[in-house]
């Protein structure tokens, strides 16, 4: 089975509901049990994460290899992946069942890998918003841990080094009920809620940079509010999703959202920021592996989106994000570069088979809190 047809296999399954990540889990294990693959399955929530292990347990030097099998919900057709020219799309090609299917395949060229052992860790929520129980963090409590560690997040083949942090908020706008037939005697809780969202992509945190970043990522994720259609809605709740740079302090950002009249932060979810020296070795020896396996730019970046990455990164293993080419994930076409999935899976491949002879040392990384 080569990468196209494994990551088609894996788009059919319908990864954003339980039923479908449980399916899919299960056809990742049997698939790595029918090539003889040491694996085993851990339990978050009631959904499966599937570790595979493969090299000799007591090799000096250990890869995590990462990825994620849920997806955010799509259109029914969005599951039937279709082929145009080298674009395979469907919910999830690019973000990330391209790369988990090239993950799978290295995991399996790497059977006989001599000097490293290679851990393979497939979580099925790393697109919830849950906060206390993560996939990620459950694999590092149950000892998935090693000198260094990829997630196959979508990279366009190169090395991501840096991450923005994330403040998710939910918001409360108050208004003044009234009839909706005389709505000038009221005052539309709704209406005021797109005003406190204008007001945080005016504050001061909005408008920083830094190296590796333009500026910091916010969305209006929901609106809920109304409750009638003939009356004037006197409470909204607007969820914010802001992605900070990891230069900024998040309590800083939400004192500043606090700061805005007629609105309350009434809960959050908050994840750190990602940041791995760019000159280390392990990175280094990624993107030199990279580079003869891709045409373009490979060097070290920064990601707009989170990742599981930071549970890697909170006990002190330097962990990157590297994925294959596409485009569009999250979106009505999404899609991912067959000829990329390829040249992913050989510079996995090929960083690993270099690491004994070429390293001797772990890098230091830097996390904020």
């Amino acid at each position: 089975m080569d990468e196209r047809l494994l990551t088609e296999k894996l788009i059919g399954y319908d990864t954003s509901q339980p039923e479908g990540i449980k399916q899919c889990a299960g056809f990742i294990k049997g698939w790595l049990d029918a090539r003889d693959i040491d694996t085993h399955q851990l339990d978050v929530r009631g959904l499966p994460i599937t570790v595979a292990d493969v090299g000799p347990a007591d090799a000096p030097m250990t890869v995590l290899l990462h990825g994620h099998l849920d997806v955010v919900p799509g259109l029914p057709e969005q599951f039937e992946p279709r082929l145009e020219g080298e674009r395979l799309y469907g919910r999830g090609a690019y973000d990330m069942k391209g790369a988990l299917a090239s993950l799978l395949l290295a995991t399996a060229d790497l059977r006989s890998a001599d000097g490293v052992r290679v851990r393979l860790g497939v979580v099925p929520d790393e697109e919830s918003e849950e906060a206390d129980e993560r996939g990620g963090d459950v694999l590092v409590a149950e000892g998935f841990t090693g000198d260094f560690a990829i997630t196959g997040e979508p990279t366009d083949m190169h090395v991501g080094v840096a991450a923005k942090g994330v403040v998710a908020m939910r918001l409360r706008v108050e208004g003044r009920a009234a009839h909706g037939a005389t709505p000038w005697l009221g005052e539309n809780a709704i209406l005021r809620a797109i005003d406190v969202f204008r007001a945080i992509q005016s504050l001061p945190f909005a408008s920083r940079s830094s190296e590796l970043f333009d500026r910091p990522s916010i969305n209006l994720g929901r609106i809920l509010g109304g409750d009638a259609l003939n009356k004037v809605p006197d409470t909204c709740y607007i969820d914010v999703d802001v992605r900070y740079l990891p230069e900024q302090d998040p309590e800083s950002i939400l004192a500043e959202v606090s700061g805005i009249p007629g609105a309350a932060v009434v809960s959050t979810f908050m994840r750190p920021p990602a940041l791995v020296d760019p000159e280390s070795p392990f990175v280094r020896a990624l993107c030199e592996a990279t580079a003869h396996h891709h045409e373009g730019e490979v060097t070290s970046v920064g990601r707009d989106g989170a990742s599981d990455a930071v549970s890697f990164l909170r006990i002190g293993v330097p962990a990157v994000e590297f994925g294959p080419l596409g485009a569009g994930h999250h979106g009505p076409e999404e899609w991912v570069s067959v000829p990329s999935l390829a040249s992913y899976r050989r510079a996995i491949v090929e960083f690993v088979g270099r690491l004994p002879q070429g390293l001797a040392e772990v890098p230091e990384v830097e996390e904020k809190p």
